[in-house]
């Protein structure tokens, strides 16, 4: 198989495993020890190719924004509107989609740093009630690396109606009693599901441990501490407020509200609930935003010394479903790429948005974008945002 081709599937396995399996090298050495590897000066000519060409049939706009030891790049392309075309705004807010977990996770471990709960501690004892009492003992830990093995809701993955609910309020426990009707996935601890759930309850801890919601504790915890004053959790509100770019969803041509875009229709998903995803992945932010989070975090500002080292581990269990081995951490995914770079990010998806963290572990690249994504459920969308990593990254 060509480097480029091998490259590809790496990356696209694991900034989104929810659509493609890992490959069978993927994630072999869990090792919190990156390989050495001399990383070139940006290619500011490969990452102007990934965003090239917008709006396009996969996108309307995209911001990118490279940093680290070997200077940094900026690129924001496409249009803000498809009503009016007018050209996207740089800096504008997005939904982030599952980025929120990195942030869910970072404040689990804060409380662990400071003692008030234990990756040992189990859900049961935390939250009483909240899971089956048949269900066996999940342990804290085990949320924050998906090894739990909690089910997920019966949610409709349909388009239309996902479209009819887009206003819907979930609150975090509705969304848990669903996926508790069913059965556990797997005994806790022996198997990874990436899967939303685990960060709801890892939510609910937050608030039962600080006395105080889930919003407030990641605002005064990271927003505010790190400057952050772009980035905020919606709640219930179903806009994003100030500078944003629209993103659309692809549809038939019969759908309802439908417009017309090239060859093909859309709709604009740029209004619509955070609820059903909530500490999964209701957080609205900028590149810039993201960038100084990345770099605060790699660099010990958010979590301690002892406790981010969970971010940086990779569980030695199979994949579920799959067998492969596990690719994600505490919070995040890790990626080694041909030649023995390795990447820790993690991305998010929301209808409409896709977007993406990434650097080194000892931040000489980092990697932040925002890309307003035609189908970002799907796997089509992965392509875009391939591109850019591996510019990004590119050795």
């Amino acid at each position: 198989m060509k480097r480029a081709h091998v490259a590809a599937a790496l990356v696209l396995a694991t900034l989104f495993p929810a659509a493609v399996p890992a490959p069978a090298t993927a994630g072999r050495t869990p090792s919190t020890v990156a390989p050495q590897v001399e990383l070139p000066p940006i290619d500011q000519a490969a990452l102007k190719r990934s965003i090239a060409g917008l709006p396009a049939s996969d996108a309307t706009a995209a911001e990118v924004r490279v940093g680290g030891a070997k200077g940094s790049w900026r690129g924001f392309t496409g249009v803000t509107d498809l009503r009016t075309n007018r050209p996207a705004k740089a800096g504008a807010r997005f939904r982030a989609g599952s980025v929120t977990k990195v942030l869910t996770v970072a404040v689990v471990l804060q409380l662990v740093a400071e003692g008030k709960i234990s990756l040992d501690d189990t859900v049961q004892r935390r939250l009483p009630g909240l899971l089956p009492r048949a269900y066996p003992a999940v342990k804290v830990g085990q949320l924050l690396n998906h090894t739990s093995g909690l089910p997920s809701p019966e949610i409709s993955a349909d388009f239309r109606q996902v479209y009819a609910t887009r206003f819907r309020k979930w609150t975090p426990r509705e969304y848990v009693r669903e996926a508790v009707k069913k059965p556990m996935e797997f005994a806790p601890g022996t198997q990874q599901h990436y899967v939303d759930m685990n960060t709801f309850v890892a939510g609910l801890l937050i608030e039962k441990v600080t006395g105080r919601s889930y919003e407030r504790e990641v605002t005064t915890r990271i927003f505010a501490p790190l400057g952050m004053r772009d980035s905020y959790l919606p709640g219930d509100s179903v806009r994003i407020r100030g500078r944003h770019n629209h993103g659309y969803q692809l549809v038939p041509d019969n759908f309802k509200n439908a417009i017309r875009y090239g060859r093909h229709h859309v709709v604009d998903m740029t209004v619509t609930t955070s609820t059903y995803t909530w500490a999964s992945g209701d957080l609205i932010s900028t590149t810039a935003d993201l960038e100084t989070f990345v770099k605060a975090l790699f660099g010990g500002k958010v979590v301690p010394a002892a406790q981010l080292e969970h971010m940086f581990t990779v569980p030695r269990v199979p994949t579920y479903g799959t067998g492969d081995p596990a690719m994600h951490t505490s919070g995040m995914s890790r990626l080694e790429l041909p030649g023995g770079l390795v990447v820790y990010g993690k991305t998010g998806a929301r209808y409409g948005s896709a977007a993406a963290i990434g650097a080194t572990r000892d931040l000489s690249r980092t990697v932040v974008y925002a890309v307003n994504s035609t189908d970002a459920k799907a796997v089509s969308q992965n392509e875009r945002g391939m591109g850019i990593v591996l510019a990004a990254f590119a050795t």
